[in-house]
């Protein structure tokens, strides 16, 4: 099993909340983040992420967008086995479990962030200006957050809870 690297990284994972949101996460406890099929994001998955990152979960595509909450990469390296699923809507018939195209990792409920972090107030925050999440054209389902702006965020969770 891969050990943790020195020094907590954070990424942003976009969920549609009617189809996985925080609450699920928070009432299951952990998940398989499977389904994701771009090779960009595919590569983060498989080759970027490391036990013990932070994940904030983002609803995306409703009517209140923003960061949710809070995950932990438990699990990392591994194949996606909705590709292998014919009966899931992420199957693939070209990846194989012995040269897997797809990955996933697993991820452990943290906390839930209440009120979340609103898109807006993401967006009107002058030291998050340069967030993957706000550049023009950025669909990307993950993506990195950098150290300064993980520190930030998890300030403005905590401001928000306190007011």
């Amino acid at each position: 099993m891969p050990k943790p690297r020195a020094g907590r990284r954070h990424w942003l994972f976009k969920t549609e909340p009617d189809v996985y949101s925080i609450e699920d996460l928070a009432r299951e406890g952990s998940t398989l983040w499977d389904g994701v099929r771009n090779y960009q994001a595919r590569n983060l998955l498989r080759d970027d992420l490391q036990l013990g990152d932070g994940v904030f979960i983002y609803h995306s595509s409703c009517e209140r967008l923003g960061i949710a909450g809070l995950a932990t990469v438990t699990g990392v390296g591994i194949a996606d086995p909705s590709a292998f699923d014919p009966a899931s809507p992420y199957h693939d018939p070209k990846s194989r479990p012995a040269a897997p195209t797809w990955y996933c990792v697993e991820i452990a409920f943290e906390r839930r962030f209440t009120p979340l972090i609103a898109r807006d107030a993401i967006a009107a925050e002058p030291g998050l200006a340069a967030m993957v999440l706000l550049q023009r054209g950025s669909r990307l389902s993950i993506q990195p957050v950098g150290a300064d702006e993980a520190r930030r965020l998890l300030q403005m969770a905590q401001h928000e809870a306190e007011a």
